[in-house]
């Protein structure tokens, strides 16, 4: 993969270059290994964070890389083009870092953020339930305020959580009081007692990455890491998933350009009827459309991007980004594996595990269901 990227700056630049550099070396020769075993890259990820690729959208006072959403996406982009459960562990981790960085205190900021933005600790985020995904308003998960001010217990379960029990801190979203606002934003400890993990699911793609459930059995989370106002947890994790949706999109698109440039690749060397098969028109106009879906996915990212780094309202492109590129993945992927033939459907080539890590995005982060929600209510209201 070697886009033509128009980036800002000479800085930015530099960084691509340099993602491509760690993503060609760390990610490539072990993705599938790993995905095969279903093993987690142990030290993968503090080598990112030595990198300062884990901390890059946030501000360089607290060890983050000071880059505007524009760059910090295209980076994901090349990791996920390399590994997606990697890129998507790293715009989850992004995710988790939202609530402190945006909602916290300076003491708060002060004590945890360097750690978190400089990948000294990963993060997971976990805000669904087994009954509560799209309707978030529907968790169950109880933090209860102890009386003699020691903190809250957290009893409940929440699931599908990304990086669960390998992470150093969730940002955990609990019920502290009944209805809608009702519920509280916590930082909480990976190593707490009383927080169990079941095992990972058994998934379709991204396996190299754990994907569980979290059991919280009366465990204790200390006041001063409730993160914003009790109350304010629903606030907090809508504003951090508009973000979040963003790096999917761009997990997706770089996946789907990794799809299209292995179809390329094969269509150019494969041959039929004394012909390659790149030169078959039927073929050809197949591979073009795959190239302007890549491409469109792109410029849609980039231009909610664009409109988070200028403070505009962005909630509608992020949910437009989401859809168009997770579906454009599944559809490049699919499209790669019929070009490959035969041989696309057997795990000798990437593009069938291409074509299963796509179909989870369009999942998560809001189904594309929910997206669609998302758009027709902001196209409903008042101008």
């Amino acid at each position: 993969m070697d886009v033509d990227r128009l980036l800002p700056t000479p800085e930015a630049a530099d960084l691509i270059a340099l993602t491509r550099e760690i993503a060609d070396k760390e990610l490539s020769p072990r993705v599938d290994e790993h995905e095969a075993a279903e093993a987690y890259p142990e030290g993968l990820f503090a080598t990112l964070g030595e990198a300062g690729l884990l901390g890059l959208p946030y501000p360089e006072e607290y060890g983050g890389g000071g880059q505007p959403y524009e760059v910090y996406l295209q980076v994901l982009e090349e990791l996920a083009a390399r590994w997606a459960a990697v890129a998507v562990a790293t715009s989850v981790h992004t995710l988790a870092c939202h609530p402190l960085h945006t909602f916290g205190t300076d003491g708060q900021k002060e004590r945890w953020l360097p750690a978190m933005l400089e990948g000294r600790a990963i993060g997971g985020y976990s805000l669904s339930e087994p009954q509560a995904g799209s309707d978030a308003a529907a968790l169950t998960c109880k933090a209860e305020r102890q009386d003699d001010g020691s903190g809250y217990r957290v009893t409940g379960t929440k699931a599908w959580i990304t990086h669960g029990g390998k992470a150093d801190f969730y940002a955990l979203f609990a019920r502290t009081a009944p209805g809608g606002h009702g519920i509280s934003c916590f930082l909480a400890p990976g190593a707490t007692e009383g927080l169990s993990f079941g095992a990972p699911e058994r998934k379709m793609g991204l396996q190299a990455v754990p994907t569980t459930a979290a059991y919280w059995d009366g465990a204790l989370i200390e006041e001063d890491r409730r993160i914003g106002d009790e109350g304010q947890g629903l606030q907090i994790a809508f504003s951090a998933l508009d973000s979040g949706r963003l790096g999917i999109a761009a997990c997706a698109t770089g996946l789907a350009q990794a799809a299209l440039d292995a179809a390329v690749v094969y269509a150019n060397e494969r041959t039929t009827f004394g012909r390659r098969i790149v030169d078959h028109q039927g073929l050809g106009f197949l591979l073009a459309d795959m190239a302007a879906a890549v491409d469109a996915a792109r410029a849609t990212y980039l231009d909610a991007a664009r409109r988070r780094d200028l403070g505009r309202p962005f909630s509608r492109q992020a949910s437009a980004a989401k859809l168009i590129a997770t579906d454009t993945a599944m559809r490049v992927t699919t499209d790669a594996v019929q070009v490959f033939g035969g041989y696309g459907y057997t795990r000798d080539f990437p593009v069938e595990r291409y074509m299963r890590e796509a179909k989870i995005m369009q999942i998560f982060e809001g189904t594309n269901q929910i997206q669609r929600l998302v758009i027709s209510r902001g196209l409903a209201r008042p101008a």
